[in-house]
Order: structure tokens, then sequence, then C-alpha cells
């Protein structure tokens, strides 16, 4: 690879848009799998096991490589993470069986798991200022671009199982060849291997915050599972919504609003983000489920804009409540705990909506699912109005 002469804020720009890259490529699955569907008889459990899969893969990418930046450096692994999607993109254009479906998923859950850590550590490394807020929204704005940009490419472009991947895989390549360009970031130290083993560990002062934002936190992640994995099924066959682009369009809503929320909402104080995005997941995802008992795609679309408002500042909210309760040398091990119980709340109730739409119905699957979303996100809501602080 080429020694980067670059100054650092074009590493600052360089690595907001392969995370966001990186982020869209995971995304422009959700409106291809009903197409999936129907070229591979997927029923909703595989559409969500295929999901799981990709989460599961991420997670224990995070858990491994996950500081393994802060040892070779940031461009080596950001590198290895575009070649891991181009990999992945090239796997699903030539996927034609639900086993390669699976295959190609859990190398883009690697791929995205390495990227997050090391492209993040870049966009700090270059720019403490913006570093927090761009790596905030960078999730939520790629996933949002990878949905509609796919939904809007299966509606309106030919061969749209391969064209898709083929744009990504495009910009995947051009990514990494600039990345050459490029400077370092960090200087980098010795013991790279034992960074692979996983540390998990939460200090004793971060248990209560923990425990008292646990359900808000599962609750957040099973939603956004539940829309990048069954929510164009569901807006196909309950809302009777024959375009794939209205699936593509609710799914981004979640994501856009996410973003706005991050935004705006960042210099909040810690109590006012939680309480403020109890409120907003629990109205929103109530709007939504009317939305769908009634058919009505403005409702859904409506109900989903509130969610995603509750869903980016409960995020935030937890994530500012519970770092400062960690010693600087305990934060690693408190963020590996943070996101386990983020990305198994992502990835495991979609699967059991999965199991539960032979025997009940999608509706039904969605409505007990969103109750049991608006349960939990209560339980957290109260616990926070009955803290101190």
């Amino acid at each position: 690879m080429l020694k980067g002469f670059l100054p650092p804020r074009a590493m600052t720009v360089f690595a907001f848009c392969t995370a966001v890259l990186v982020a869209a490529s995971s995304g422009a699955v959700t409106p291809l799998y009903h197409l999936y569907q129907q070229s591979m008889n997927l029923t909703p459990l595989l559409i969500t096991i295929v999901f799981a899969i990709y989460s599961i893969s991420l997670l224990m990418a995070l858990l491994t490589v996950g500081g393994l930046s802060d040892y070779i450096g940031r461009r080596p692994v950001i590198f290895g993470a575009l070649l891991l999607n181009v990999a992945a993109m090239i796997l699903f254009s030539t996927a034609s069986n639900v086993g390669e479906l699976i295959i190609a998923r859990a190398v883009q859950g690697v791929c995205v798991g390495a990227a997050t850590t090391a492209l993040g550590a870049a966009l700090m490394d270059t720019n403490r200022t913006l570093g927090p807020l761009l790596n905030s929204v960078q999730i939520f704005l790629g996933l949002m671009t990878g949905a509609l940009g796919a939904a809007i490419l299966v509606t309106y472009a030919p061969d749209p199982l391969h064209l898709v991947y083929e744009i990504l895989l495009v910009v995947s390549v051009v990514l990494a060849v600039m990345l050459g360009a490029m400077p370092e970031t960090t200087a980098g130290k010795t013991g790279a291997l034992a960074s692979l083993k996983p540390h998990i560990s939460v200090p004793a002062a971060s248990w209560p915050v923990l425990l008292r934002l646990s359900p808000v936190n599962i609750a957040c992640w099973a939603l956004g599972g539940l829309y990048l994995s069954l929510m164009p099924t569901l807006v196909a066959i309950t809302l009777h919504a024959a375009s794939p682009l209205i699936g593509g369009i609710v799914v981004g809503t979640l994501m856009l609003s996410g973003v706005i929320a991050v935004s705006v909402a960042r210099h909040w104080p810690v109590r006012r983000l939680v309480l403020g995005g109890c409120s907003a997941l629990i109205v929103g995802v109530a709007v939504s489920l009317i939305g769908i008992e009634l058919q009505n795609v403005a409702a859904l679309l409506g109900g989903t804009f509130i969610a995603g408002l509750g869903f980016g500042t409960g995020f935030s909210g937890t994530l500012g409540a519970l770092l400062p309760t960690a010693g600087p040398n305990q934060r690693a091990g408190l963020l590996a705990a943070f996101y386990t119980e983020s990305y198994l709340a992502f990835s495991l109730p979609s699967v059991a909506a999965g199991l539960a739409v032979p025997y009940i119905g999608l509706s039904m699957t969605a409505y007990i699912y969103g109750a049991v979303v608006m349960v939990l996100t209560a339980i957290s809501m109260i616990a926070s109005l009955r803290a101190k602080g």
C-alpha cells in the first residue's frame, strides 16, 4: 500500500464516507429479501436466520479484531475490511441458494465489525470535535442510503440482484485505492495477538446504569433488527404494498429519523435523552402498529419516524449514561459487554419472530413484537424516572 501523503482532514472525509459505504452495503440487502423469497423460496424464518448470522459474525469480529487497529494501524484494518466488502459483494451477486446467502452475510458481518472500530477511531484521531457526531450518525446514514438506494434499483433498474452489488463493489474498490493516499493516524504498538482475545467486563459502578437501561437498549436494537429483516415482507404482505420501494422507504425512514435525533439532541443532558427516547419509542411503535392494523402506509411511516427519533436518542442516552461510570482502562470491556447485548438483541428477537410467523401470521407477530418493545422501554423509563440524578 502506498504511503499516505494527504493531510489528516482528508482521512476524516475518507473514513466517514467509507463507514457510510460499509453500513450501506449491509442495509442494501434488506429490500432484496422479497426477491430472494421468490427465487430461493425463503420463509420468514430463513430470512431472519440470514440476518442473525450477519449480526453474530459482526459481533464476533468486534470482540476479536475490534481493537486491532490500535496495534497495527488504521490503514491495514480498513484495507482488509474493504477487501472483505468486495468479497461479500461478489458472494451476494453470485448467490443461488440460502447457504450461499448465509456465507455472504457472514463475510459481510466480519467486514462491518472490523471496519466499525477502525474507521471510528480514525475519525476521532483526525477530528475530535466532529468525530463523536460523525461516529453516531454514520451507521444510521449508511443503512438509510443502502436500503433506499437498493429499493430504488429494485423498483426501476434491470437485474437488481446483481446491479446493487456491482455498484457497491466498484465503490469499495475505488475507496481501497484511495486509501493509499490517506495518512496513518496512529503509531501502533506491540501486543496485536493478545488484543484478539475477547475482553468483556462490567465494572461494579456500571451495573446499576446497565441494568436500568438494558431494557430500552434491547428494545431499540430489537426494533432495528425487525425492520432490517422482516419489515419489507411485512409491508408487502400485510399492507398490500406491491412496490419494493415502499418497504425501502419505511426502513430508510427509521434510519433517517435516527440521524436527525442524534444530530439535534447531541447536546441534551443524558437524562433528557433517555426519557425523551423512551417516550418517542413507545409512541412511535404504537402508531406503527396502528398503521399495520389499518393497512395505512402513511400511519406506519409516521410511527416509524417517531420510533426512529426514540432509537437515536435512546442509543445516545444509554451510551452517555454508561460510559462515565467506567474508568479509562475499563471502558473497552464495558463497551464489549454493551455491544454484545446490543447485537444479540439485534438478531435473536428477529429469529424468534421468524419462528412465530408460520403459526400466528405476520401481523400478529408484529403486534406481539411491538408490545414487547414498548413494555421493555417502559421498564427503563420508569426505572430512570425513579433513579436519582
